[in-house]
C-alpha cells in the first residue's frame, strides 16, 4: 500500500473523512444533546468548490480514500451533483459515504450510478418507538425505504449501529437477520465517550460483550485482518453456516490508534487529527486562496499533531456531528 501523509508514531495517512455540513435532521443521543447544537451559517462552512480544491490537494499529498459525511450529507443541497463532480474530475479516489438513510431515496439511482465505494446507513433499531427514541426525530420507515433503495442500485451498501445498553443492545439477531435477508453487511460500534453532554457510561456495550450476545455464537469465527484500503478500523467475523460477515469497530475496548490511518476535516474547514482531540488546524484562510503550498503546509502538521492514542489527549466538548464521525 502507499504510504500517504507523513504522520506521528510512523503512521501514514491516506483516508481523509470530509464533513459537508454540520446539520443533521435527526439528534441521535450518541451524536448530540436533545436540542442540537448551534449551526455554521452558509458563509462558514466549505463550498463544493473548496472542498474540490482540498480534495485535489490531497490526492497530491498521497491520501486514496474519501468519506464524506455531515452531520447528514444529504440535508445540504446539491450534494450528489458534487459527487458526480467528483467523481469525474478525480476518479482514482476510493469514495465513501455515511449517512443515516432518510434522505437517499430519491438519489439511489444516481448514486448508484457513481459506483461509490462505500455507503454507510446508520441503522440503530428496528422497532420504530426504539428508533424514534435513539434518533428523537427519526422515522424508521423512511430509513428503510432508502436501504431497499440503496441495496437496488448499489453493492456497497453497510449498516452501522451504535449498540447501547437499555436502548437495542437486545436487538442483535434482529439485526442480523435483517442485514442478512438484505444482503449487507452489518457493523456494530461501541458508544464512544466523546461528549459529556451526551455520554452515558452504563449505556457502554463492548464488542466483546457483542461477541457474547452473538445467537449461535459458536458459529461466529474470525476472520484474518485485511491490509487492503477499505478495511478499516472493523474486525470481521463469518458464520460458518450461513457465510454472513458481521464487523465489529472497538474503538474503547479494544482501540486501534496504533494504525489508525485517517484524518478529519469539519464542514467549516478545520483538519482534526484525532476524533477524540478538541485541537484543530484551519485551512479555511488556504482554501478560500486557492493557496496550495498553503494547505498542503496545514495538512502536514495536523497529521504531525497526531496523537499517540486517543486515551492521552486533553478532551473537551466534542459533538460528534460537528465534526463527522
Amino acid at each position: 500500500m502507499e504510504r500517504g501523509i507523513e504522520s506521528s508514531f510512523g503512521r501514514y495517512l491516506n483516508y481523509v473523512r470530509i464533513s459537508v455540513t454540520d446539520r443533521c435532521n435527526f439528534r441521535c443521543r450518541y451524536c448530540m444533546p436533545s436540542g442540537g447544537v448551534p449551526i455554521l451559517s452558509h458563509e462558514e462552512i466549505m463550498s463544493y468548490e473548496d472542498i474540490l480544491f482540498l480534495a485535489k490537494t490531497l490526492s497530491s499529498m498521497g491520501v486514496k480514500r474519501l468519506r464524506f459525511t455531515g452531520g447528514e450529507p444529504f440535508v445540504r443541497k446539491d450534494f450528489v451533483p458534487f459527487l458526480e463532480r467528483l467523481r469525474s474530475e478525480l476518479p482514482d479516489f476510493a469514495v465513501a459515504v455515511t449517512t443515516n438513510g432518510s434522505l437517499v431515496k430519491p438519489w439511489a439511482k444516481r448514486l448508484g450510478d457513481l459506483g461509490l465505494d462505500g455507503i454507510s446507513v446508520s441503522l440503530d433499531s428496528l422497532k420504530p418507538d426504539r428508533f424514534r427514541n435513539i434518533t428523537r426525530l427519526g422515522d424508521l420507515g423512511s430509513v428503510i425505504e432508502g436501504i431497499d433503495a440503496l441495496v437496488d442500485s448499489s453493492n456497497a451498501v453497510k449498516l452501522n449501529t451504535v449498540m447501547m445498553k437499555g436502548f437495542n443492545d437486545d436487538e442483535l439477531p434482529d439485526l442480523l437477520d435483517f442485514a442478512r435477508e438484505k444482503g449487507v453487511l452489518l457493523r456494530l460500534i461501541e458508544f464512544m465517550p466523546l461528549d459529556s453532554e451526551v455520554w452515558l457510561e452504563n449505556a457502554f456495550v463492548s464488542v466483546d460483550d457483542m461477541i457474547d450476545g452473538l445467537p449461535d455464537g459458536e458459529l461466529w469465527i474470525p476472520e484474518r485482518p485485511s491490509d487492503s484500503l477499505t478495511s478499516g478500523p472493523s474486525v470481521y467475523y463469518r458464520n460458518r453456516t450461513t457465510g454472513q460477515r458481521l464487523g465489529l469497530i472497538a474503538a474503547v475496548s479494544h482501540h486501534f490508534c496504533d494504525r489508525c490511518n485517517r484524518l478529519r476535516i469539519t464542514s467549516d474547514g478545520e483538519v482534526r487529527p484525532c476524533l477524540f482531540d478538541v485541537r484543530g488546524r484551519s485551512v479555511m484562510s488556504a482554501l478560500r486562496d486557492r493557496c496550495s503550498e498553503a494547505l498542503v503546509e496545514t495538512i502536514a502538521a495536523a497529521a504531525l499533531d497526531k496523537p499517540e492514542c486517543w486515551t492521552k489527549v486533553a478532551r473537551g466538548e466534542s459533538h460528534m456531528s460537528r465534526i463527522g464521525g
